[in-house]
């Protein structure tokens, strides 16, 4: 399946690099429109139906992530991909807190941003490791068990969970637990649920602030 994808940037020299960029491969992804503001971005999204949006932070008149969070509520299916230049940028947290399919580096280079899309083909956080571990220690930092009045994980879930915190993909745990995809994916919707939690990153963030995991990725004690 072809990713349709917008790209949402006020650089045009950018623009056109990831254009060129994505028709290196044209059997994953397809462009099929530019956003120069966020106000423009939310109206293409509308009239276009991408699969997924590159959207800058930082662009007039509506910032990316004011853009982004109108889009989710209006389009959750709608993958929306948060464009940065630094990897310490202080709106990682908010943009995954509001739905964001991930958060990646302007420099990032073909061959991950392909690897990426993939994952997100899957439902999974478009992410580099670096910048995943740090988002990580923010979410874990945060207040996720306070009076939650969480459910208890069977054993198979929390096996899910670990898996999905090492950053395995979901063929990947499918493979690892002799299940199905579909199984696999199940098995998330409940733990999302049992947890009160909104993705993957968060629950990623919970198994390393419960001792689940290290930050290497590892199953830890408890």
């Amino acid at each position: 399946m072809t990713l349709k994808i917008l790209i949402a940037d006020d650089h045009r020299l950018f623009r056109q690099g990831l254009i060129s960029l994505m028709k290196t491969r044209d059997d994953l992804v397809e462009v099929i429109g530019e956003a120069q503001t966020g106000e423009e971005a939310i109206l293409m999204t509308a009239s276009l139906h991408p699969d997924v949006v590159f959207m800058d932070i930082y662009m007039p008149v509506l910032d990316g992530l004011q853009a982004a969070r109108e889009i989710k509520e209006r389009f959750p299916k709608i993958a929306v991909i948060m464009l940065t230049s630094s990897e310490n940028d202080k709106h990682l947290y908010d943009a995954i807190h509001l739905g964001a399919s991930g958060y990646l580096l302007k420099s990032l280079d073909a061959a991950e941003l392909f690897d990426l899309l993939k994952g997100v083909e899957e439902g999974e956080i478009a992410m580099t490791k670096s910048m995943a571990t740090q988002l990580m220690k923010v979410v874990a930092r945060r207040s996720m068990d306070s009076e939650k009045g969480e459910e208890p994980l069977t054993e198979r879930e929390l096996i899910v969970l670990r898996l999905v915190a090492g950053g395995a993909s979901n063929s990947g745990i499918a493979e690892q637990l002799s299940i199905s995809v579909n199984t696999v994916k199940s098995h998330i919707k409940n733990i999302l649920s049992k947890l009160q939690l909104e993705n993957r990153t968060q629950a990623a963030a919970y198994a390393l602030q419960r001792g689940l995991i290290d930050l290497d990725g590892k199953a830890g004690k408890n």
